[in-house]
């Protein structure tokens, strides 16, 4: 018992405290590049309401890196190789238990983290540079292109669950006999996948998806251990402390924003880890300020198109609602903060008893 919290303690605060260490370097070469957009998102639409105006900065969205999700990334990859790397360079039976980096629990979804983030970081770079190579922005800059490449990720993701693992079905909680999909398992992976990606319009405000995303990756972590999946409860950790640092420079004002480099990652690896913990029913709770994000744009845009240009809030997604609303920006961050930490623990409860 005593080694398996060391196993996700020790790696956690080892993410946190590379993540700071790297960051001071990144930072400058953030700035140095002027790794942001030369345009902010009013002068890149027809949108010139006064809901509008009040929940966007447009001095910072052209003068803040929006790649600072590299943090994140470098810091899960750099604790996990050091982690290998000392299990090999001085191989004891506390270095091997210490080692998380297993083929049956994290290689896939350590996998699925890095391409996503690629894939966001190559979007990233897109529209800030205009172009790399022979690549344009509109590559990667229609979102239906970015849906095509996530779609892929889930069939691959998926394929692998299904093929590899015998998985083809799901749990329900308090519902023991799973409820099996068939080859259907696949599709129904990728939607899952594209519905969690949906939730990156979270990444609006300083602080607020760092701070959420941290905690469900925590929350995952207890998940993981409760199910006796230690490695997997360890990259939960690695990530969630990658996360806290990446928030330590993000909160207002923001050194840098996320960007597509960490939120595509980190909604991809997040549905790779609901489906290995069997929780992918408990994930809309668990995460609930994500789940809360996507279902007021799907409101947001069906009222608007259906119901004679209706709106139901004064701007979507949610948090940008409250902001219309005259809440600063402190305080619609730190209540998503309170209420994220409130869900993710009845998840984390209904989760464990339900076993």
């Amino acid at each position: 018992m005593m080694i398996n919290a060391i196993k996700i303690f020790l790696p956690t605060t080892l993410a946190f405290i590379i993540g700071i260490l790297i960051t001071p370097r990144l930072t400058s070469l953030m700035y140095k590049h002027k790794l942001w957009k030369k345009n902010n998102r009013a002068q890149e639409s027809d949108i010139t309401n006064t809901e509008f105006s009040k929940v966007h900065d447009g001095a910072a969205e052209i003068a803040t890196p929006r790649v600072g999700g590299v943090i994140i990334w470098l810091s899960v990859l750099i604790c996990i190789s050091l982690m290998w790397i000392i299990s090999k360079v001085f191989p004891s039976d506390l270095s091997q238990k210490l080692d998380f980096f297993s083929k049956n629990q994290t290689v896939v979804p350590l996998g699925a983290l890095l391409f996503g983030s690629i894939i966001g970081l190559i979007d990233d770079l897109l529209q800030v540079k205009g172009s790399i190579g022979e690549m344009s922005s509109d590559v990667l800059g229609n979102r239906w292109i970015k849906i095509g490449l996530i779609t892929i990720i889930g069939a691959v993701v998926g394929s692998w669950f299904y093929f590899k693992l015998g998985v083809s079905g799901i749990s329900i909680p308090f519902v023991h006999p799973l409820f099996n999909f068939g080859v259907f398992f696949i599709p129904f992976f990728i939607i899952v996948l594209l519905g969690v990606f949906s939730t990156s319009v979270i990444d609006g405000l300083d602080g607020l998806a760092g701070g959420v995303l941290a905690i469900v990756f925590a929350a995952y972590a207890v998940i993981a251990v409760g199910q006796q999946q230690i490695d997997i409860g360890a990259l939960c950790g690695v990530i969630s402390g990658g996360i806290l640092a990446f928030l330590w420079f993000n909160i207002p004002p923001a050194r840098f924003y996320m960007g597509e480099t960490g939120m595509i990652g980190l909604t991809v690896v997040l549905t790779v880890i609901a489906f290995l913990t069997n929780t992918v029913l408990l994930l809309p709770l668990i995460a609930l300020p994500l789940t809360a994000t996507t279902v007021s744009v799907i409101l947001q845009v069906i009222s608007y198109k259906y119901c004679g240009h209706r709106r139901v809030f004064k701007i979507a997604p949610l948090h940008h609602h409250f902001r219309a609303m005259g809440w600063s920006r402190e305080k619609v961050v730190m209540r998503y903060w309170v209420v994220s930490i409130i869900a993710a623990i009845i998840g984390v409860v209904i989760t464990l008893i339900s076993k």
